[in-house]
């Protein structure tokens, strides 16, 4: 069965920093899959964050998360990363991982719909 971890979540004054790692397991973390971060406030919708391609590690992000936070990955660890810089009370949310195997994901996949494998989540807690 597929299961993706996430942890580095925790709670940090805003302009600090967080490093969110996702471990997959269950099955092989190939060349070809969409790995996407979101995050989902109380009382909001979730919403997508970053998207990776694993065959050459080519990152899209949204609008609100441009040039703070950088998604990557250890192919080897089968772990996916976000780095989260700047961080601002707005960023308080519970993260979630998710996989996709594809070809290639061409930009910023938004939707939960296109993604097939979750995480549990992981909370993050920016203080003003």
């Amino acid at each position: 069965q597929v299961q993706l971890v996430e942890s580095g979540g925790g709670s940090v004054q805003a302009g600090g920093s967080l490093r969110l790692s996702c471990a997959a397991s269950g099955y092989t973390y190939s060349s070809y899959y969409c790995m996407g971060w979101f995050r989902q406030a109380p009382g909001k919708e979730r919403e997508g964050v970053a998207t990776l391609y694993t065959r050459d590690s080519s990152g899209y992000y949204a609008d609100s998360v441009k040039d703070r936070f950088t998604i990557s990955q250890d192919n080897a660890k089968n772990t996916l990363y976000l780095q989260m810089n700047s961080l601002k009370p707005e960023d308080t949310a519970i993260y979630y991982c998710a996989a996709q195997p594809r070809l290639g994901c061409g930009g910023m996949l938004s939707r939960t719909d296109d993604f097939r494998y979750w995480g549990q989540g992981t909370q993050v807690t920016v203080s003003s």
